[in-house]
Formats: structure tokens, C-alpha cells, sequence
């Protein structure tokens, strides 16, 4: 689709998109068929009437309406997204309906949009940086972790279970279904804690129901039937280790290749918490309030996340509100602000973006997809071509544009000791307080 723009007054643009006959088409022949589903004409069967006779009988004009009215708002926020406009409000559409559903039409929309915001100079924002350090102990653990990867499991007699210990098990819920010959390892939190618990002291052989606490105080019961107790028998932590469980000689070369992915783990988490700090700090610096349609879309997005979230561990909202001591609204006030926090900082991004003048191929947003897709196994040419035949590639586009306009942010702020932005944050100012307004959104796991 072909989009103009033209600027208005009070922050105000009219679009005039022009969409294609193919795109006509199929709004035509979709709306076509929901109301086929919904008019009952006699000799035909609900949704199997030809188009040319439900035309007959209530008209074109009709199907023609049913056929913009349903497809107009994707279209508009499709063209709103390739222009990178932010509305604040709902559009206002100006438009007579297709003469043809074979040839172009075209629709203009006058809608307010997000005033852009006025940058600072970010080379002079101080942000924070938490420098990582790598503690003793946390190599030897890995060492270790990797050490019972590899252990023996040797069954155990005369004794009953203990902490560590790894248990072949039957376990059957309040339905009554059994899993049978699970492998247990305690202490791996693969059971609930009083599970695990209960299961200390019990001999191989033994049945017992135990009754355990779910998510959010509910409670649950099972019953566990221990088979087997193994112990796992560790490997010496020595070079014949290193050879077995890595592609490394000797225990040396495998310590300090722990020690360098470690390293790598940390700088990343404690990069990308520094990159988190330094778009706050320019929401902060531009004092951007997002609002209107984006707001509201993007707070339904989260909201529907955290049922999903929720439903997942078989949690129901009014459960999880108990559980939280949270009411209705003061839920959907922090999912506003969350939302708001979210638009804010991709608009702050965008006008950093707009004023470093960066540009994404689509080479570079194919190169972005293939590099996504092979990392997580899928058909890279096969995702390229879904998201340019729905467009969808645009989303993909400014993603990386924005990401570009942080890593320039990032590289130019003046980067301080965590401790000393700490001093600062404790000291109260009035938009410390306004802040307490956003808080972030506790989901189940997060």
C-alpha cells in the first residue's frame, strides 16, 4: 500500500492510503462470506450461497461497506506504522465505498498523533553501570554441576531416602492417572518443596499421599509409591573428567573455559541491564507521557500475557488477585503504567532514530530473521516469505532501527559506578515520587 502523509495543525496528520485491488479483493470476498453465513436464503445452505446471489439479494453496496468497515482499521494501522506515526487518538476516515472489487481505492484518514519529544543532549547523561564480578566459588560450582551430569547412579539398600538421593518413583494425582518409573533427583526442583520434603525418611517400597501447597495457597494431593533409591557416585574432578564430559585434555583447559563463558554471562546480563538504565534515563530526560490507542493496546497485550501466565499454572485471575492483595483497578493501573513505561521508551528511541537519520535495509531485516530462525531451528526462507506477504516485516524493521538508535545512546552516555547513581536515586525528588506510580508488574515465575 502507497501512503502520503500531510501535517496538520496541533500535532495533527491526514493520511491517504491507496490499497491495492488484490487487498480489495479479498475484504470483499471475506465479508462475502461472513454474511453468507448470517443471511438465510431458501434452496441454500448457511455460508454456501454464491456471491452473485447474496449480492441480489442485499446488494452490493452492502457487502461493499461490510468489506471496508471490517478491514479499514488494519489497513490504516499498517500505513500509520510504515510512517512511524504514534496515534493518540481513534483516525477519522474519509472515503466513498469501491466501485469494483478488481480495481484500486483509496481511503484518507486525519488522525492526532504523539508530539515528537525533545531530545537531550544524551552524551551528558550519567547512567550507572553495575561492574559484574565473578564470585570464587561460582566456577567450582559449575565444575561441580557438570561433575554429577556425569555420575553413577548405584542403587542404595538399608538405609532409607536422603536429601540428593535420586528415586525411581510412581506418582498418581487426585484424578486418579498414574506416571509411572519417574526418575526423581531431589534437590533438582522437580517436585514441589513439600513433596521433596515429605519424601525424606521413606523406604524403598513404602506408599504415602502427601498434601502439598499449589501457586497462590491452593492445595494439592499426591500419592508417591518409592520403587528404587539410587546415590549418584561422583568422578574424581580430575583430567579423565575433563575428557569425558568436554572437549577439552585437561581440567585446566576446561576450568578456564567455565571461567570465560561465565565472564561472557555476566558482561552480557550486566550490559543489558546498563542498556535498560540508559532508555529510562532518556524517558526521564524527555518527561514523554504516551497516551491514546498505542497505550491501550499495548496495556491489553500485557494483561492478556499474565492470564495466559496464569492459566498455565492453573491459576485463576480472581486467585492470583487474592494471592496479591491486589484489587481489579489497582491491577489495571499498574498494567497501564507498564504500558506507558513501553511506549515511552519507543518513542524516545524512535526520535533518536529520526534524528541520527537510521535506515534498515531489507537486506538487513532478512539477515536479522535468518539469524533468529537458525537459532531457534525453523525455515528462515520460509518466515522471510510469511512476513512480507503480511507485511509484517515493517515491525521487524523499526525493531532493529530502534535497537541501532539504543546502541548509539549507550556508547555516547557518560557511564558511572553503580554506587554512585544509587547515592543519587536515594536522594527524594518530586519526579521520584511520580515515579512510584509505574510499578512493574509481578507475574507468576518473574
Amino acid at each position: 500500500m502507497e501512503t502520503t502523509v500531510e501535517e496538520l495543525a496541533e500535532n495533527r496528520v491526514r493520511l491517504k492510503v491507496d490499497v491495492p485491488a488484490a487487498h480489495v479483493k479479498h475484504a470483499v470476498e471475506h465479508a462475502a462470506s461472513d454474511l453468507a453465513e448470517q443471511v438465510k436464503i431458501p434452496g441454500f445452505r448457511s455460508g454456501k450461497v454464491p456471491i452473485q446471489v447474496l449480492i441480489s439479494r442485499i446488494g452490493k453496496e452492502r457487502i461493499y461497506a461490510e468489506a471496508i468497515e471490517s478491514h479499514i482499521g488494519g489497513w490504516f494501522w499498517n500505513a500509520a506504522l510504515r510512517e512511524r506515526l504514534r496515534p493518540v487518538t481513534g483516525p477519522q476516515y474519509d472515503y466513498e465505498l469501491p466501485e469494483a472489487d478488481d480495481t484500486d481505492w483509496s481511503f484518507s484518514a486525519e488522525v492526532e498523533v504523539q508530539a515528537p519529544p525533545e531530545l537531550p543532549d544524551w552524551t551528558q547523561l550519567e547512567v550507572g553501570y553495575d561492574e559484574p564480578e565473578l564470585p570464587d566459588d561460582l566456577v567450582d560450582h559449575e565444575l561441580e554441576v557438570l561433575r554429577s551430569s556425569v555420575a553413577e547412579l548405584v542403587p542404595v539398600e538399608g538405609r532409607p531416602v536422603e536429601a540428593q538421593d535420586v528415586l525411581l518413583v510412581d506418582l498418581t494425582n487426585a484424578a486418579g492417572e498414574t506416571e509411572k518409573d519417574l526418575l526423581i533427583e531431589l534437590g533438582a526442583g522437580q517436585l514441589a518443596p513439600d513433596v521433596e520434603q515429605a519424601l525424606l525418611g521413606m523406604e524403598a517400597g513404602e506408599e504415602k499421599e502427601i498434601v502439598f501447597e499449589r501457586d497462590a495457597g491452593a492445595e494439592g494431593a499426591v500419592t508417591v509409591t518409592v520403587k528404587e533409591i539410587k546415590a549418584k557416585e561422583l568422578p574424581p574432578l580430575d583430567d579423565d573428567l575433563a575428557k569425558s564430559a568436554s572437549e577439552f585434555d585437561t581440567l585446566a583447559e576446561l576450568r578456564a573455559d567455565v571461567e570465560k563463558r561465565l565472564r561472557e554471562y555476566l558482561d552480557a546480563r550486566a550490559d543489558e541491564g546498563f542498556r535498560a538504565r540508559v532508555v529510562d534515563e532518556l524517558v526521564k530526560a524527555t518527561q514523554v507521557q504516551p497516551r491514546g490507542p498505542l497505550v491501550e493496546s499495548r496495556a491489553r497485550e500485557l494483561l492478556n500475557g499474565l492470564a495466559r501466565s496464569l492459566e498455565r499454572r492453573g491459576i485463576s485471575l480472581d486467585v492470583y488477585l487474592q494471592a496479591t492483595g491486589t484489587t481489579p483497578q489497582q491491577l489495571q493501573e499498574r498494567v497501564v503504567g507498564e504500558a506507558m513505561l513501553s511506549v515511552a521508551r519507543e518513542i524516545v528511541l524512535e526520535a533518536v532514530a529520526n534524528k541520527l537519520d537510521l535506515s534498515v535495509s531489507d537486506e538487513d531485516v532478512k539477515a536479522a530473521v535468518r539469524e533468529q530462525a537458525e537459532a531457534a531451528g525453523e525455515d528462515a526462507d520460509e518466515l522471510i516469505e510469511h512476513l512480507w506477504s503480511h507485511g509484517t516485516q515493517e515491525q521487524v524493521r523499526e525493531d532493529i532501527r530502534l535497537k541501532l538508535a539504543l546502541d548509539r545512546v549507550a556508547a555516547d552516555v557518560k557511564r558511572i559506578p553503580m554506587a554512585q547513581a544509587e547515592a543519587r536515586e536515594a536522594i527524594w525528588t518530586p519526579e521520584q515520587e511520580k515515579s512510584k506510580d509505574v510499578p512493574k508488574l509481578w507475574t507468576p515465575g518473574g
